[in-house]
């Protein structure tokens, strides 16, 4: 018979009650970032970026009067009483194409053919759409031009300021468009670019150098020796990085030796926040533990999460410094819990935390230990909402479930057991970037 499992309270490096819970590590870890200093970039550069200053209109949107619809100018009173069976026939004076000079003002019992986004001429006060007129169809590319009509008929009346934007419709001269602390989606882009703003001053992009550590860790290229595995860590939490807006920098692999290690933090310092991975669990040798800590000021915590119990944070030479398990998913979901919003407070976002809905579990799933387990879920919608289902093995260096995943259902740390049809909160992987 299988010897019975190892009461908690025999099992110090397992008492829960010892560990840090996930959300005060959060509020420890955020408590040593800030919004970045400003820069000035490029406009489209700036995309996802926050804004350091208020952005007031420098001139009207749109900045004159014009057409919102392909017809006629015409003055509204012209227009009275026009009806299919009895049009009311206007001379055309004139024609308006987008861009071309301002048009002669339009008389009485006159119209002014007008396309849309040019100008109104002066003295009209309405368009009158094509479809609203006996205007012939237009000839088709290849067909003779047939000669213009003189005259049109109208046959819908017209109200003042119908298919008319007034200047300054979208913003006005002087007011307040876009305050500090606007993030800039393609929306805002636009928007700027219709102000005349070529460049934009936000909070600069953090620099995040990434490190990854062990000796059996073997960078992309030779084919591996014996115990040896690929370098996955630093190239998911570089994506990751990249994904949210920041600049990643890859470090390498330091070896399990105090001078590698210590070789490869000195090319760190230069970043906003250095992220390592391995090297910090109960298991581990102890050289990456001790020099972070020799180093800098460094905690190593056991946070009450799964997968992903081990980390360290502090601050290495005025760099603050985060450290990963080395087990790949561990190492993705603790970097989605503390580097995620440490990088997007430094970019002076202020909705750090994770986007999540919620879901109902479809399958029974255990939570022994005490602890808040991030379960890696895809989703589907029935007609109720969204229902969660395992994307497989939920081991912690099982990456192919963490591809097929939505996001990431969290159980808390007090539920043992989750039964079918329990209703529970999903962090959304791939929104709100």
């Amino acid at each position: 018979m299988p010897e019975p499992e190892t009461p908690l309270h025999e099992r110090p490096w397992e008492n829960v009650e010892r560990m840090l819970g996930v959300d005060e590590a959060l509020v420890r870890v955020l408590s040593a970032f800030a919004p970045l200093d400003p820069v000035e970039v490029p406009l489209l550069e700036a995309l996802g970026m926050v804004l350091t200053e208020a952005v007031v209109a420098g001139e009207d949107v749109p900045p004159f009067r014009n057409s919102a619809m392909d017809g006629y100018a015409v003055r509204a009173v012209d227009t009275l009483g026009a009806r299919a069976d009895h049009p009311i026939h206007l001379r055309i004076t004139g024609e308006t194409p987008a861009g071309s000079p301002l048009q002669r003002s339009v008389a009485p019992g006159c119209a002014v053919r007008i396309m849309t986004g040019a100008a109104m001429p002066e003295g009209a006060d309405a368009v009158v759409r094509f479809e609203e007129t006996d205007e012939p169809a237009r000839p088709v590319v290849g067909e003779p031009d047939r000669e213009r009509p003189t005259m049109v008929g109208v046959t819908r009346p017209a109200k003042p300021w119908d298919n008319v934007r007034p200047a300054g419709e979208d913003v006005r001269r002087g007011t307040l468009v876009l305050p500090s602390g606007t993030r800039l989606r393609p929306a805002e882009i636009g928007l700027l670019a219709a102000l005349n703003r070529p460049t934009v001053t936000v909070h600069r992009r953090p620099r995040v150098a990434i490190l990854s550590t062990g000796d059996e860790v073997v960078d992309l290229g030779p084919p591996l020796g014996p115990g040896q595995i690929r370098n996955s860590n630093s190239h998911t939490v570089a994506a990751m990085v990249r994904r949210l807006g920041g600049e990643p920098s890859l470090l390498g692999i330091a070896r399990d030796s105090v001078g590698a290690l210590r070789a490869k933090l000195a090319e760190g310092w230069h970043a906003d926040l250095i992220v390592t991975s391995g090297g910090v669990s109960l298991g581990d040798y102890d050289v990456v533990k001790d020099v972070l800590q020799a180093e800098g000021e460094i905690a190593i915590w056991q946070v009450r999460m799964k997968p992903g119990k081990p980390l360290a944070f502090g601050q290495v030479r005025r760099t603050p410094l985060l450290g990963l398990p080395g087990n790949p998913v561990a190492a993705a979901v603790s970097f989605e819990q503390f580097g995620r919003p440490a990088i997007l407070k430094m970019l002076g976002r202020r909705d750090v935390a994770i986007p999540t809905v919620d879901a109902t579990v479809a399958e029974r799933l255990d939570n022994r230990g005490q602890r808040r387990h991030f379960v890696r879920v895809a989703l589907e919608r029935d007609g109720t909402g969204y229902v969660a289902r395992s994307a497989g093995e939920q081991g912690a260096g099982v990456l192919t479930s963490l591809v097929r995943s939505d996001g990431l259902l969290v159980v808390p740390e007090h539920l043992e057991v989750v039964e079918p049809g329990a209703r529970l909160p999903v962090q959304m992987l791939d929104w709100g970037l």
